[in-house]
């Protein structure tokens, strides 16, 4: 009997050293001249006391769940894949949204303008029109829904929310779209100097009258949008809410955003039984004090089911993710550059992922996933873009702020788990509910890195690439 049971424990310690050797960690990598090639895999091995891993996974630690990733539709966008053939079009949806491509799942869409729209815009632009009679999404039916609609036949599931970069003008204290003057295709916007709004105050008309009309406005947009089969998952109420450009944009003081909502969106919202979630963003301001303000008042935050950041707002996250923790939050637009579209942007891009991901956040967005190369909004600013595509010569481009993006949606799966590591800017780690691990390992030095990863007792060593992009799964 006993021999036996020498024999059994033999067997299970065989089994448990096989298992550690055959454990293959598999890497995809890019370069700026080679793009998603598979490496050769390599092997887990048990680790010796004296060994020394460059990075540390504590596979038993979960952070915060990552529920998706995604891009803007923007109508720009649009109009550049409408200029190459349907066949074409769906190559390049299929890069964004197919689980073999960036497998995108969590996505933007404006209400009414923003400064990648064709010209300024609401979905009701008749003047003290308080009940909302003449309110349509004529326009969008045109030009955002179809691209969105494209979007969804490659990935039913895929996840849309919207935010306005402006009421509609009559609504605002300027009668304007934009706070500050300056170029709308070329041209001037029409804003005179003595009708900008600078100071962050709130541009917003005040009145009770306008207020509900506002509320009915986002009502009405959900139940359109439903209606057309795009069900919105949030809205966010205002676009930068401490940023005065030339084009679409109104800015809120805290307090009366939190009136706006506390008294009449909540209440409509409620009212109309939407199952579309308010949102408290986008927040782009580093003063956590603005996002206090709102959240410290119950009544305002009972309506508010998760909050949006971007830009300066980076700054204030790691001090709101810990007193907010309650509440899902999202990186709602990616700092969108100026036309570089080199190696250097997405290195950016990925210190921007890698800041708000260990900060807590659930969502990360890009901005424009598709334009015309040259990347110029009609309010003449030149941004970056995942894809471009020339509406002359049909060229399709991917960029390498595509992989980076790519490298890290195609793996983490909705419903991932940030593992907590030994810290670093080079990496993040993640468990997939399937119970994958995944590793994005970035090295931005000139030089090739020779490095060690351990998990538990086992440890693995490879080669990273100079300025590169790594992605390293496992089971």
């Amino acid at each position: 009997m006993k021999l036996r049971n020498n024999i059994v424990c033999l067997m299970l310690m065989l089994a448990v050293t096989a298992g550690v050797h055959a454990q293959k960690v598999q890497n995809t990598y890019s370069t700026e001249q080679e793009k998603w090639v598979q490496q050769k895999s390599v092997n887990f091995q048990a680790s010796k006391p004296d060994q020394q891993a460059d990075i540390v996974i504590y596979s038993t630690e979960k952070q915060q769940q990552i529920k998706g990733f995604g891009g803007c539709f923007n109508e720009i966008g649009w109009e550049a894949l409408l200029s190459i053939t349907p066949s074409e079009r769906d190559k390049v949806l299929k890069e964004l949204f197919t689980p073999n491509g960036a497998n995108f799942s969590f996505c933007r869409t404006p209400i009414g303008a923003n400064d990648y729209s064709l010209s300024y815009y609401s979905l009701n632009d008749v003047p003290e029109d308080f009940t909302m009679s003449n309110f349509n999404i004529d326009r969008d039916r045109y030009i955002l829904i179809p691209y969105i609609k494209e979007a969804q036949k490659i990935r039913p599931d895929l996840q849309i929310w919207a935010s306005p970069w402006s009421p509609p003008a009559w609504m605002k204290v300027n009668n304007h779209y934009a706070l500050r003057s300056g170029k709308l295709n070329g041209h001037t916007n029409g804003l005179t100097k003595e009708k900008e709004i600078l100071n962050n105050s709130t541009a917003f008309r005040m009145e009770d009258a306008y207020l509900k009309a506002y509320a009915l406005y986002f009502s009405k947009f959900s139940h359109a949008y439903k209606n057309e089969g795009v069900n919105l998952k949030a809205i966010c109420v205002q676009n930068e809410i401490v940023y005065s450009p030339h084009w679409s944009s109104c800015t809120w003081r805290p307090e009366d955003l939190s009136y706006f909502i506390r008294n009449y969106l909540g209440p409509q919202f409620q009212k109309d039984s939407l199952s579309t979630e308010i949102w408290l963003g986008t927040i782009n301001g580093a003063d956590p004090n603005y996002v206090r303000t709102i959240l410290n008042d119950k009544a305002t935050a009972k309506y508010i089911s998760g909050i949006g950041f971007q830009w300066d707002a980076k700054q204030a996250i790691p001090a709101l993710s810990k007193e907010y923790s309650q509440y899902p939050m999202m990186q709602t637009e990616s700092e969108c550059g100026n036309g570089e579209k080199n190696w250097k942007s997405a290195e950016y891009t990925w210190s921007l992922i890698n800041h708000y991901l260990n900060n807590g956040m659930n969502y990360y967005m890009y901005w424009n996933m598709v334009l015309d190369p040259s990347g110029k909004s009609t309010w003449d600013w030149v941004q970056n873009m995942l894809i471009s595509v020339d509406k002359t010569t049909k060229a399709v481009v991917y960029y390498p702020e595509f992989y980076i993006m790519k490298h890290i949606s195609h793996f983490v799966l909705p419903g991932a788990y940030r593992l907590k590591t030994s810290g670093g800017k080079d990496h993040l780690a993640f468990v997939n509910p399937d119970g994958t691990t995944v590793l994005i390992l970035v090295n931005t030095t000139d030089a090739d890195k020779t490095m060690k990863v351990a998990v538990a007792d086992k440890i693995v060593e490879l080669t990273v690439q100079a300025k590169s992009f790594n992605t390293l799964t496992w089971k």
